[in-house]
């Protein structure tokens, strides 16, 4: 029996003594689970300081494999195996992915332009919007994925591809009357803010009637955010429908109120899994590298709903501490994500792809940057719209970084910043609004 711990009565009696977290009941998610924990360890220890006092700084964390990580993207673009044909509707997504992650790692992404818009110019239906692949139909996600993927390639011409009063009726035929939008015509309903990253790209300033709402609706009993009212909560659904909220207005005026933070937070809280230090998706669900991204990336809108925007000048000043442990996450990224031939992975036993590279990569760039929304001229005299545009960043550095000096944020374990809600750089961001503000609005 473990000796009971002193008294103190300024800690809340359930954490005062040893909480049965495991039942006696053995199943294959605690097999799994367990296995997952003996998996990792070897990874993780070799990060550990031999001091036990600095142990929580995880002075030791693996050098960023940033050559073999670029290699393994490019190969990614080039000519796919017989066994990938089953991705031929993903084929928007595997471009998003790669160009992404590369562009996370300092790479110029311009020299895909002229293939993906030869590429997205087949894929882009005349009743709107893209489809996956040659000849299918128009789906929200692949739209997505291809309208983001040409923001950061860049250019005139593949922005002008983009179909705008096309996409603005297709839009009209998905959005439902209960606020949300379907996947595409006659499909399933989805939480997935794309929808709105297209309007906003689109030049568009509609389909937001009762969206807010919507996303309420979906919110569990758990506290998380599932993809559609009275279905399971799941990480990717609660960075989408934050990042929803987050483009329909100020972040601490929408999310806080359409959202119960609280237990958002609690749930959010609970994914991160421990001894590994990732992030989960779900409840009972195992660590993955891509929830880096999905939950991690919920933090920094969680918090700028917390702390309200900054005002005045950019911040200088290093911020308070996250609402979660970034440092265990930045172990799990660089000790058990990274494959030794290159490119990012679920899991030590898993393979990498370009997708589990784009999501874990974004995930370390969140926590080397504070991303915060900042307010400068009244969220009250912003369009309907323009709030996902008052968002700033600056880099941050751990205490063991800030100990040795290595605060060069251009060096090369620091990956490139990444805006909080459309996950592609800033200066994509950026060049993308300057080019549609010169259009007219349909």
């Amino acid at each position: 029996m473990e000796p009971e711990p002193p008294q103190d009565y300024s800690i809340p009696e359930r954490f005062s003594r040893w909480i049965p977290i495991r039942d006696e009941l053995e199943t294959e998610t605690s097999q799994l689970q367990d296995e997952t924990i003996q998996e990792c360890l070897p990874y993780l220890a070799r990060c550990l300081s031999s001091d036990p006092d600095e142990q929580s700084d995880f002075t030791t964390l693996p050098t960023l494999a940033r050559d073999e990580h670029i290699q393994f993207l490019h190969r990614s673009l080039g000519t796919m195996p017989s066994a990938f044909v089953g991705y031929d509707a993903a084929r928007p997504w595997i471009v998003y992915w790669v160009l992404t992650a590369l562009s996370l790692l300092g790479e110029d992404v311009s020299q895909y332009r002229e293939r993906v818009t030869k590429t997205f110019s087949s894929m882009q239906n005349a009743s709107g919007g893209f489809s996956g692949g040659h000849g299918q139909i128009s789906h929200c996600a692949p739209s997505y994925a291809a309208i983001l993927s040409l923001a950061m390639v860049g250019g005139t011409e593949s922005l002008n591809l983009i179909d705008r009063k096309a996409l603005w009726h297709w839009l009209g035929q998905i959005k439902q009357q209960d606020g949300g939008f379907r996947v595409c015509i006659n499909g399933e309903e989805d939480v997935r803010y794309g929808s709105l990253v297209l309007a906003r790209k689109a030049g568009l300033e509609s389909f937001m009637d009762g969206l807010p709402e919507y996303m309420s609706r979906c919110q569990t009993f758990e506290g998380g955010i599932s993809g559609s009212p009275q279905t399971e909560a799941h990480g990717a659904y609660a960075f989408c429908a934050l990042a929803c909220l987050s483009i329909l207005g100020a972040p601490h005026v929408m999310i806080s109120g359409y959202l119960d933070i609280n237990r958002l937070i609690s749930w959010l809280s609970s994914r991160q899994s421990a001894p590994e230090g990732g992030f989960s998706g779900r409840t009972n669900k195992l660590v993955d590298g891509c929830y880096s991204h999905w939950v991690g990336g919920c933090w920094p809108l969680l918090e700028a709903a917390i702390d309200g925007p900054a005002t005045g000048g950019p911040i200088t000043k290093s911020p308070k501490p996250s609402l979660y442990s970034q440092s265990a996450l930045a172990m799990y990224i660089t000790a058990c994500c990274q494959a030794e031939s290159g490119g990012l992975r679920d899991k030590p036993s898993k393979y990498p792809d370009a997708y589990h590279s784009c999501y874990t990569l974004a995930g370390l760039s969140s926590l080397q940057n504070h991303n915060y929304y900042h307010d400068t001229v009244g969220s009250s005299q912003l369009s309907s719209l323009d709030h996902a545009f008052q968002w700033r960043s600056m880099p941050t550095f751990s205490k063991a970084e800030m100990q040795s000096g290595t605060t060069d944020a251009n060096s090369q374990e620091r990956l490139t910043p990444i805006h909080p809600i459309f996950v592609i750089p800033w200066a994509a961001v950026e060049a993308t609004a300057s080019f549609y503000e010169t259009k007219e609005i349909l």
